[in-house]
C-alpha cells in the first residue's frame, strides 16, 4: 500500500489559503498532469516549503510579494544548497504562483520578476587519447576462438565503439543508422551509411540532418561486423531489415543495449572510468579541438546549432593543457 500523504505544511493555520493552493495544485500536477511518483515527491517537498516559510514570515497567498521569495530564495543560498538545486525549488514555486494567478487566487503573480541563479556548466567527460584508443582497440582476441556468437556480439561492439568514436554521433544517431539510404511506404531512414563515400548521414536534434567521415579504422570494423551481421528473422518490420546494428535477436539495437555493450567493453579493456555513448562523443569533440584547433569545424561535425555548445569544449582542452603544463613546467610544481 502506498505510503499516506502528508498535508503541505505543518503550520497551515498560519496560511491557510497558501496551504490550500498548495493541494489543489499537487492534485492537479498528479491527476492531469500526470506526473510520476518521484516527481510528486520533489515537488510537494518544493511546496511544503514555500508554506512553511510563508507561514512562519505571517504572510498569506494575499500578502505574498517578490520581496519574500526573493529572501527565501536567498537565504536557500546562505544554507549551502547548490544553484541547479535552488533553480529547481524556485521553478515550483513559479508554477504554483501562475496556477493560481490564471485561477483568480492572486491578483498578480510575485514570482514573475523571480530570477534562478545561474548554474554553472559541468564539463564534459571524456576520455585520454590512450584510454579511448584503448576503448577502440578492445581486447586482443581470445585464444581458443570465441564462439559464433560471442565473436558476433564482439564485432558489433567494436564497430559501435570505433564509429561514435570515429564520428562523434550521439547514440540515438547511432541506432538509427541503416545499411543503405531507404525511402518506402513501410520505412523511411533517419541515417545510413555510405560506404563508397567512407560517410555516415544522420538525422540529429532539431530534425537537422548532416554528414560526418567515418575513419578508416571504423570502416574496417563496419565491414567486419557486416560480415557477422546476419539477417533479421523472418516476419521483421522493415525498420528492422533495414538496420545496420542488429542486437540479439536480430532486431534494430536499442539505445539501452548500446550503452550495456560499451560498459563491458570498457571493462574488457580495463579502462579505470565507466564508460557511456556521449563519453566517446565528447572526446571525439575534445581531441579533435586539441588537435585542429577549428571550433567552427567541430560544431558542424558535431552538428550544434549554436557555437556555445561548443565552446565548452576549449574549457575542456584547457583544462587538458593546464594539467599538462603542472605536470611539465618546472616553475608550476610546488617545491618539495
Amino acid at each position: 500500500m502506498p505510503a499516506p500523504r502528508p498535508a503541505v505544511p505543518d503550520a497551515a493555520a498560519a496560511a491557510p489559503q497558501l496551504a490550500q493552493a498548495c493541494e489543489r495544485h499537487l492534485q492537479r500536477l498528479e491527476q492531469v498532469r500526470r506526473l510520476a511518483p518521484r516527481t510528486l515527491v520533489n515537488y510537494r517537498r518544493d511546496l511544503r516549503d514555500l508554506c512553511l516559510r510563508a507561514a512562519q514570515a505571517g504572510v498569506d497567498a494575499d500578502a505574498l510579494q517578490a520581496r519574500h521569495l526573493r529572501a527565501w530564495a536567498a537565504a536557500l543560498h546562505a544554507q549551502g544548497m547548490s544553484p541547479r538545486a535552488i533553480a529547481a525549488r524556485l521553478s515550483a514555486w513559479r508554477g504554483l504562483l501562475r496556477w493560481m494567478g490564471t485561477e483568480g487566487l492572486l491578483r498578480s503573480d510575485p514570482a514573475r520578476e523571480l530570477r534562478a541563479p545561474r548554474a554553472q556548466r559541468p564539463l564534459p567527460k571524456a576520455l585520454s587519447v590512450e584510454h579511448a584508443v584503448a576503448l577502440a582497440a578492445g581486447a586482443p582476441p581470445s585464444d581458443p576462438p570465441a564462439a559464433p556468437a560471442d565473436a558476433r556480439a564482439d564485432a558489433r561492439a567494436h564497430a559501435m565503439t570505433e564509429l561514435l568514436y570515429s564520428s562523434g554521433l550521439r547514440v540515438s544517431e547511432l541506432v538509427g543508422l541503416d545499411l543503405r539510404p531507404v525511402r518506402g511506404a513501410e520505412h523511411v531512414s533517419l541515417g545510413w551509411i555510405d560506404w563508397d563515400g567512407a560517410e555516415a548521414h544522420v538525422l540529429g536534434k532539431g530534425g537537422k540532418r548532416r554528414s560526418v567521415p567515418v575513419g578508416q579504422q571504423a570502416m574496417q570494423a563496419l565491414r567486419e561486423w557486416l560480415r557477422l551481421r546476419g539477417e533479421p528473422p523472418q516476419g521483421a518490420a522493415a525498420g528492422d531489415r533495414a538496420a545496420l546494428f542488429l542486437g540479439p535477436r536480430g532486431l534494430r539495437i536499442s539505445a539501452q543495449r548500446v550503452r550495456e555493450e560499451l560498459r563491458r567493453r570498457a571493462l574488457q579493456a580495463g579502462l579505470p572510468v565507466a564508460v557511456h555513448p556521449h563519453m566517446l562523443r565528447h572526446s571525439f569533440a575534445s581531441h579533435l579541438l586539441q588537435s585542429s584547433g577549428d571550433l567552427r569545424g567541430v560544431q558542424e561535425l558535431l552538428g550544434h546549432s549554436s557555437i556555445a555548445s561548443t565552446q565548452i569544449y576549449t574549457r575542456l582542452d584547457f583544462q587538458h593543457l593546464a594539467k599538462v603544463y603542472d605536470q611539465a613546467h618546472p616553475r608550476a610544481r610546488k617545491p618539495r
